[in-house]
């Protein structure tokens, strides 16, 4: 499939928009590795306050949780959309209309969390809300694991990419994600998500500080794994240097599967750790580093994921409710 038809909706019919590239008959309702149809398929549309400062800000991020995940992190927090298929199904205009609601309730950008699996309508959604008079940045929140020609597609649509850069080891991204290329794909990803912002002009803050557009760059330190960390902060450097932010998080909760297999994810990242992995980032020379204070858990940066927002009327002929 070359780039220009990489997003058509043929894309369904033996899938390859994400890495695993499973050839899934998506449109004839068999799920891809994703778990999911062609049929797209939301969880949550609302305001979300916690995301990094140039993201939420003051008002919040517009998020739009979509179900299903190409990834199968073993200590994943969302497992509820991400693997059990939680969503209501909506059309592409009813997706767009979420955008303009959010925006409408003040939101600083719309936030695509993990929507490249259903890239061909989410592309599509955009350039409706847009026509009707969407103004604020699209943000896509992503795992990291993206196909750069699909990264490319949507270079005219999204403006804030906010990527996870989760392993450097393919061992423990095999391990612990079932993704043993996980670190190639993510780096060639990240840099197109750099090429993309910077043939728009560049990373862009309004007054307030609101990220209009650019790169920020993820990673979740894992207890016993600073070491991964370090040498992910090292490629991320490699790769992009201060053209994307940097937001460390030390968030790292155990589920439930992970508590009940022991071991070093079995417990939180301890202070020590997390300072490690803060220390090799200032002197790798990351200028703008976002990071947690005190012990923070991943569970209270979970919303309810009960359809809110989902369900609602169609986009009318004039484009607005």
């Amino acid at each position: 499939m070359g780039e220009k038809d990489v997003l058509s909706p043929s894309a369904y019919d033996a899938c390859s928009l994400c890495p695993r590239r499973c050839g899934a008959r998506r449109a004839a309702g068999r799920p891809g590795r994703c778990g999911m149809t062609a049929e797209l398929r939301v969880a949550r549309s609302a305001l979300h306050f916690w995301e990094e400062p140039p993201i939420s800000g003051e008002t919040g991020s517009g998020a739009i949780f979509f179900s299903g995940c190409p990834l199968r992190c073993v200590f994943c927090q969302n497992h509820e959309i991400s693997s059990g298929g939680f969503g209501l199904s909506v059309t592409t205009a009813r997706l767009a209309e979420m955008m303009l609601e959010l925006e409408a309730a003040g939101a600083l950008n719309i936030n695509l969390v993990t929507a490249l699996h259903f890239a061909p309508q989410v592309r599509e959604a955009v350039l409706l809300a847009r026509e009707a008079g969407l103004a604020v940045p699209v943000v896509c929140n992503t795992s990291g694991y993206e196909l750069a020609e699909v990264v490319r597609s949507l270079g005219d649509v999204v403006d804030v990419w906010l990527t996870d850069f989760k392993y450097a080891d393919p061992a423990l991204a095999g391990e612990l994600s079932g993704a043993p290329d996980y670190p190639d794909v993510a780096a060639a990803a990240l840099e197109e998500m750099a090429a993309s912002v910077r043939r728009a002009g560049g990373r862009a803050v309004d007054d307030g500080g609101a990220m209009r557009r650019g790169v920020i760059v993820r990673h979740l330190v894992l207890p016993g794994h600073v070491d991964d960390s370090c040498g992910v902060l090292d490629r991320v450097w490699e790769l992009v240097g201060n053209d994307a932010d940097l937001s460390l998080m030390n968030q790292y909760t155990p589920n439930e599967a992970c508590r009940r297999t022991g071991g070093d994810l079995a417990r939180g990242v301890t202070e020590e750790e997390y300072e490690l992995a803060l220390c090799h980032a200032d002197d790798l020379g990351f200028e703008r580093i976002w990071w947690q204070e005190g012990g923070t858990v991943s569970e209270s940066f979970v919303p309810a994921f009960d359809a809110t927002g989902v369900e609602g009327p169609e986009l009318g002929a004039s484009g607005r409710p």
